[in-house]
């Protein structure tokens, strides 16, 4: 009689820590981990879900699927590492061709990333109306000019997410003339209207497909190591999960996810709807807003290693302040600078020389069990104490920031340097520490559901009709993510009035979500 597989297991991997939990069916958390995070990231990935896998033993076999939230994606923009090259083609010339491709783009990242651009004839006025007829010809001859020094193609059209039709017959153009193999990213798919800034998503996300087929093979590595029958998933953006193909397929999806994961996360073990939630790591502390169990998304265009991006994201406001952040013993400066995932070897409190805010809060009486911090004279308790009170004051201001003038909103506190987070602090309501609160991002990632988004734009008129064509497309997008067809429903509808228009014009953004289907497998990486 075969084990009944309701286990799932959630990986989330930080700048100082690798967390993992075991979940099951009924949502206790029956395993965790903290472990270092490595270098290559896959290490501490290997190791968070070996030591959870050691502590549920015999029951390893009740494991259906593994949950990975990563900062490999963000990792490789910021380093310039692993990135693959990238022909460009924006379609909607003679429009917009005053603002070149990359435009603003830091000089060393666009030389890496891109192979050549192009400017030709397309895209659609915001009603739909045809800018200009579709250069086919200019197309080929594009491609054929670059030589096949590029890995993939991006496509970015004027209004496409509204006028999708366009950028569908290009990609079609590209494999026709290329061969299928070559892969194609279509901007409709990436980010909202915006032009530079969904075609620098686009670009992005091109440029990260090698990337993240490595770290999705890796995953399926690890998973077979260890003997594991699993589906596996990424934690995206906003809150949900998407399957290995999607990954590889919308790799920028994944950069926001550790702050999203960690929000879920702490709705979940909570049983916070609406809140501000703060988690603390080693190396920064990431606040965001609870709305109806979801992340609050930011309305404004986001910097991603110096590109400006319009795609959806968690609305989180990151401090330089964590459990590794070091107080400079001369002056007591507060970081920005922290120890990481050294902490256990440069900390005081662990027999180290450098003073840290996790050491602070120790001579304050919130250590850690089983240690304790050397002989200290009255300055250093001073400097210490001078420390702590900054990291207060700047995570009251953060929070009044986040509030929006609201005094109810309950402060959900998590992550492995929640003790730096005081229980009277200023301007926030009740402070929740839910139980395992210092893994809630692995919980998150464990617990999430597969999710899609869509946007629809037409007359005001048409309403109702714009709503059921968007509500179509986001459930496709998040069965396509791997959620349950039959269980999959619409969580969030968003109208927005469109100005400069001839006709009044609104645009609908849809968000679909629902549980994992059972009949998902896992997916290699291509």
């Amino acid at each position: 009689m075969s084990a009944v597989r309701d286990l799932s297991i959630g990986v989330d991997v930080g700048g100082t820590n690798t967390d993992a939990v075991v979940v099951d069916a009924a949502g206790s958390v029956i395993a965790w981990t903290k472990q270092p995070t490595t270098a290559d990231v896959i290490g501490g990935i290997r190791a968070g879900i070996a030591a959870v896998l050691a502590q549920i033993g015999g029951d390893r076999d009740r494991v259906s699927r593994v949950m990975l939230g990563t900062t490999h994606a963000t990792n490789a923009i910021v380093a310039r590492r692993g990135l693959d090259k990238v022909a460009l083609v924006r379609l909607g010339a003679p429009a917009a061709t005053e603002w070149p491709p990359l435009t603003g783009w830091p000089t060393d990242l666009s030389e890496q990333v891109l192979a050549g651009a192009a400017m030709l004839g397309g895209g659609h006025m915001v009603d739909g109306t045809p800018i200009a007829p579709l250069d086919r010809d200019g197309i080929r001859r594009f491609l054929d000019r670059l030589g096949g020094t590029f890995d993939s193609v991006a496509i970015c059209g004027i209004f496409s997410p509204s006028s999708p039709e366009q950028e569908r017959e290009v990609e079609q153009l590209v494999h026709d003339h290329l061969g299928e193999a070559m892969p194609v990213f279509l901007s409709q798919d990436i980010g909202p209207d915006g032009l530079l800034e969904r075609e620098n998503a686009t670009v992005l996300n091109a440029a990260l497909r090698g990337v993240a087929s490595e770290v999705t093979r890796a995953l399926v590595d690890v998973v077979a190591e260890e003997g594991l029958d699993v589906s596996t998933f990424f934690a995206q953006n906003d809150g949900t999960l998407m399957s290995l193909d999607y990954a590889v397929r919308y790799p920028v999806l994944t950069i926001g996810s550790g702050p999203a994961n960690s929000i879920r996360g702490a709705a979940f073990l909570s049983g916070a709807k609406n809140a501000i939630v703060v988690d603390v790591g080693g190396t920064t502390s990431d606040l965001g807003v609870l709305v109806d169990g979801f992340p609050r998304e930011s309305t404004l265009p986001r910097d991603i290693g110096g590109v400006r991006t319009n795609f959806r994201m968690p609305d989180i406001l990151s401090l330089g302040i964590g459990g590794g952040t070091v107080i400079d013993r001369r002056t007591g400066a507060v970081g920005p600078r922290s120890v990481g995932y050294r902490i256990t070897e440069e900390a005081l409190l662990f027999g180290g020389s450098t003073a840290t805010l996790t050491d602070a809060a120790a001579a304050a009486g919130q250590g850690i069990p089983g240690r304790s911090l050397p002989p200290l004279s009255s300055a250093q308790r001073d400097m210490l104490s001078a420390a702590l009170a900054h990291a207060h004051e700047r995570i009251e201001e953060a929070v009044e920031r986040l509030s929006l003038g609201r005094l109810d909103l309950p402060l959900v506190v998590v992550g492995g340097g929640a003790l730096l987070v005081p229980d009277d602090l200023p301007g926030a309501g009740d402070v929740l520490r839910p139980d395992r609160a210092d893994v809630a991002n692995a919980v998150g990632a464990a617990i999430s559901l597969a999710g899609g988004r869509a946007e629809q734009i037409s007359d005001a008129d048409d309403r109702h009709a714009a709503i059921a064509a968007a509500s179509e497309a986001a459930i496709a997008k998040a069965i396509q993510a791997g959620a349950d067809p039959l269980a999959v429903e619409i969580v969030d509808v968003l109208e927005t009035s469109l100005s400069y228009t001839a006709r009044p014009t609104l645009k609908v953004s849809v968000k679909a979500a629902g549980p994992l289907s059972h009949l998902a497998a896992p997916i290699p990486a291509r």
